[in-house]
Order: C-alpha cells, then sequence, then structure tokens
C-alpha cells in the first residue's frame, strides 16, 4: 500500500510540474512559427521560461491544478477500492507538499475541503482489461479550459458559420467553432478533444480521452485523420494567436473520436485543453504497486526550425513599457495605450469569484484608492516559520467577474486590473469611465508570476479557502500587456472581430 501511494504521488507530483516532451515540441513548434518582437512571441517566451522554471522548482506549472482526473485499467482481480485509496492519501500529501492547489469546494456551502477530497473528488474511472500490469493515467486539467468546453447539437446554427447539418462537414463546422469561442480565455494556444455521437454524458467522456492520445499520433481510421489534419491546419488561420493576442498559432493539436449514438440524438463534444496540458501515465506492478514505466515520457522530439528568409518575417509594432507602483495616478493610467507593457513594483491585491462578489455588498479589508487588482489563486504553504509564502501565482480567467468588474472599479478607486483572457463591453465602459486598464498577464505562467513575488504582506477573508482568499502581495518586476485601455480600446474585441471574419472564409462544404 505505501509503495503504491508513493508511485501515485510521483505521477501526480510529474503531471503538475513536468510537460511531457510530445507536449514540450509542439509548443516549441508554436514558437518558432510567430514572428519576433509580436505579443505572441513575448508570451511564448515566457511560456517556455515558465514550463523551465517549474520543472527545476517542482512546483505547479499552473496554479489552476484543476480537478485530478484518473483512467485506470487494471486485470481481472486487482483490489480497485485499495488504488482508490492509495490516489487519496498521494492527492492529500501534493496538496499538503504545494503539488496541488486546494480546490475541492462544496457547491452548496461554497466551503473548501482544503485537501482536494469531496463528493465526486478526485474523478477515478476503472476499466479491466487482460494484461498483467495496472495502467493509471492522470490528467490535471484547469477550470480555464474547462469552462471553454463545448457540445453541439445537430443541426445547429453557428455564427459566422451558418448551418451545421448532421454530416462530417457540420461537424467540421463546430470544431472550427469552438476553438473560435474559446479566443484567449482558454490560456491558448491549445489542444482539443472531440467526441462525435454518444449522448450528451459519454460525448464529453469520448472527448476527454482523446487528450491522454499523443499530440503527434495518426488516426487509425483516415478520415478522421483528413478532418484532425484539416482542423489543426485551419485553425491556425483564425489568428487568435497565443493568449488571443492575434498571431500565427491558435491550436497546437486536435485529436477526434467517435462513438455510435441513438437516431434522435447527435452530438459534438468539444474537450478543450490550455497550453499547459499536463497528463502523464504509468504502468505499476500489481504486486507491489511500484512503476515499472512512464507513458509520455519519450525522448526528446527535434523541432525543424527553418530560418525566415530575408525580408519575409513580418515587422512587429514598437513595445512602449512603463514602470508603474501603486497607489497609481489616474493620469498615469489614461496616458496607456493598448499593447504598452507595464511592469509592476510594490503593493498588489489579488481577487477572485468570491472576493469580487464579497465586495459588492461589504468595504474592502485594505484601501484600493488607486491599488491593482490581480485575478489569481495562487498556490500558498507556509514555511519553517509560519510564513506564507507562493509556490504558483499565474492570472485566472478574468471574464468570470464581468458582472462585478465595473462596479468594484468605481466604488472602491482600483486603477488596474490584471487577468487573463480580457473581459467584456461593461467593464471596458467602466474603465473608460473610471480611469482603469486591464493587464493581460499570461497565463498558466504560474512560476514566472511566482517569482515576481518579493513579499506575502497578509491575507484577509481566508475563510473563503486559499485560493479565494485576498492576498497581499509585494510584486517587483511583474510585467503584463495593456489589452484594454480608459479610451474604450479592446484588443480581445479586436481579435474576436477578425477571427469571425476569418471563420466566415470556412463556410462552404469541405467534405462532401
Amino acid at each position: 500500500m505505501q509503495e503504491l501511494k508513493n508511485s501515485l504521488l510521483t505521477l501526480i507530483t510529474d503531471t503538475s510540474t513536468n510537460l511531457p516532451p510530445d507536449v514540450r515540441a509542439a509548443i516549441r513548434k508554436a514558437t518558432a512559427k510567430e514572428n519576433a518582437g509580436t505579443r505572441s512571441a513575448l508570451a511564448l517566451s515566457t511560456i517556455n521560461d515558465n514550463i523551465r522554471m517549474a520543472e527545476e522548482n517542482v512546483s505547479p506549472i499552473c496554479q489552476d491544478t484543476g480537478m485530478p482526473t484518473f483512467i485506470i485499467h487494471v486485470p481481472v482481480g486487482v483490489n480497485q477500492m485499495t488504488i482508490s485509496q492509495a490516489i487519496r492519501e498521494a492527492i492529500v500529501e501534493a496538496t499538503q507538499t504545494g503539488k496541488l492547489r486546494p480546490n475541492a469546494v462544496d457547491s452548496l456551502t461554497g466551503e473548501n475541503s482544503g485537501d482536494n477530497l469531496g463528493e465526486g473528488v478526485p474523478v477515478i474511472h476503472y476499466e479491466q482489461w487482460n494484461r498483467d500490469d495496472i495502467d493509471v493515467r492522470l490528467i490535471l486539467k484547469g477550470g480555464g479550459c474547462e469552462n471553454k468546453n463545448i457540445q453541439y447539437s445537430l443541426p445547429c446554427e453557428l455564427e459566422g458559420l451558418g448551418r451545421a447539418g448532421r454530416d462530417l462537414d457540420g461537424i467540421r463546422k463546430c470544431i472550427l467553432h469552438s476553438v473560435y469561442q474559446a479566443q484567449g480565455q482558454g490560456c491558448s494556444a491549445g489542444f482539443i478533444g472531440v467526441g462525435i455521437g454518444g449522448d450528451r454524458t459519454t460525448g464529453y467522456e469520448l472527448a476527454k480521452k482523446q487528450l491522454f492520445r499523443q499530440a503527434n499520433d495518426t488516426n487509425p481510421n483516415p478520415e478522421l485523420a483528413q478532418l484532425e489534419a484539416y482542423i489543426l491546419d485551419k485553425a491556425n488561420e483564425l489568428s487568435i494567436g497565443t493568449m488571443g493576442f492575434g498571431g500565427n498559432t491558435t491550436l497546437l493539436g486536435c485529436k477526434i473520436g467517435t462513438m455510435h449514438r441513438i437516431p434522435a440524438s447527435f452530438f459534438v463534444s468539444v474537450a478543450y485543453n490550455c497550453w499547459a496540458f499536463r497528463r502523464q501515465g504509468v504502468t505499476l506492478d500489481p504486486k507491489t504497486g511500484a512503476i515499472t514505466s512512464w507513458l509520455y515520457k519519450d525522448k526528446p522530439q527535434r523541432v525543424e526550425v527553418k530560418e525566415p528568409e530575408t525580408g519575409t518575417q513580418e515587422q512587429a509594432p514598437a513595445t512602449r513599457e512603463v514602470r508603474l507602483t501603486p497607489p497609481i495616478s489616474e493620469e498615469a493610467i489614461r496616458d496607456l495605450k493598448v499593447g504598452d507593457v507595464v511592469i509592476l513594483d510594490g503593493l498588489i491585491h489579488t481577487g477572485r469569484d468570491a472576493l469580487h462578489k464579497y465586495l459588492m455588498d461589504h468595504d474592502a479589508p485594505v484601501d484600493l484608492q488607486g491599488g491593482v487588482i490581480y485575478h489569481c489563486g495562487p498556490v500558498m504553504l507556509k514555511d519553517e516559520n509560519g510564513n506564507w509564502t507562493v509556490k504558483a501565482a499565474g492570472p485566472t480567467t478574468s471574464i468570470r467577474e464581468e458582472p462585478y468588474q465595473a462596479d468594484i472599479i468605481g466604488k472602491f478607486g482600483i486603477r488596474a486590473v490584471i487577468g487573463k483572457g480580457g473581459m467584456g463591453a461593461r467593464t471596458l465602459a467602466g474603465l473608460q469611465e473610471h480611469g482603469a486598464v486591464y493587464l493581460n498577464a499570461i497565463g498558466g505562467a504560474a512560476q514566472y508570476y511566482a517569482d515576481c513575488i518579493t513579499a506575502v504582506n497578509g491575507v484577509d477573508l481566508l475563510q473563503f479557502g486559499v485560493p479565494e482568499a485576498m492576498w497581499h502581495l509585494t510584486v517587483k518586476n511583474f510585467a503584463a500587456i495593456v489589452t484594454m485601455d480608459a479610451h474604450g480600446n479592446s484588443l480581445h474585441r479586436d481579435v474576436e472581430m477578425t477571427a469571425l471574419e476569418k471563420l466566415s472564409q470556412f463556410k462552404e462544404p469541405v467534405f462532401k
């Protein structure tokens, strides 16, 4: 039992902190395709730094370690209850050591269990097989990309693409639309798993299972292989780019599976996964529980990078860097424009869903006039002296705060909001009215931003749980890009409009 738990703890730790070679190769290929100096190139450079830092620090690649989901194949006669107990013990220890963020929240009370255990958590699926070993696969899929999962019921009408019928071409349209609707909110460039058929439940299960395939494999079904290649090619023509900044790479991989359905239902289910594609697997000795092999740790894959011919590379617009220290004046904020890189030194405050709801009806625990709110649920641990330390601290998806953000900016005099994926028209109007900006940090770059935090000044509202508490952090050289300014300009709106125009080019049938 102890050896089994240790093996599972090793699996969890490696999945959270070390991207597998096939994912790294896809990211390197995307990096090579971007034009130097662009926003997407800057984001990919940060992503590559973060991958390296997470491996070196043995700390989470992204602070949102998601819903741990295991798919396990066992020989006949193996006690599944023993494996489940070992998984739960390993999950608790991984949470205590900061390899997982406490993410299990009671849906009715909002209480965080603190150890990643709860009703239905972690997710464990068992299947028996005729082999003698145990195959354990784990995916850590964060909330930002999980929220961009989507399911279509054919026939349907799709924005930019028109009618999608019950045929291969209708499926094609749904998959392209799924990439368009994700924009930068799911930490693009991303991977997608697609399930065709089934019912609403099994369709999503099939879609998520596709994410366990190797990024460079070939579908054994020729029609699906052709569709996968088509989607990967055409999705990148949408120019949504890394983090939704625009650019040459929007999708890193597409894997499609199919199953039978009933005549009345035709579902196309898409599981979207961010660039921080954390999935790993091991085989175990059923007698000892020891790891006998790793399933995704193959030799590093070479990526051939062709140097651009002289004069063919698009020149990136000049980027202005502005260094600011909170509290920030309205004058300094109104001087900023979309595309500026802001470097923050000083005090910022984290705030997510629970805090925004709380602030609508309560005073803030600290003075926020001229301040900065960071949409972030960090991984925090206490050191041997009882002081809080930051283990991971990347941005969360901001659009969830859209119902609150403009009101809170006006109520407390906030000058900057940091997050990822952008926000909507109501927030944009609030920024313009009150003199504030939205700063897009690089989603998933939890180690990169944790390294910018020089001190934890305190915490309020810890009763909401570690991710939802209000942490007061001192930062140095914290860089983020202005993507929504105080003049009514929004890079996110512009990229979405351009992507919709390009999406409409794929309206006509391709597969007969």
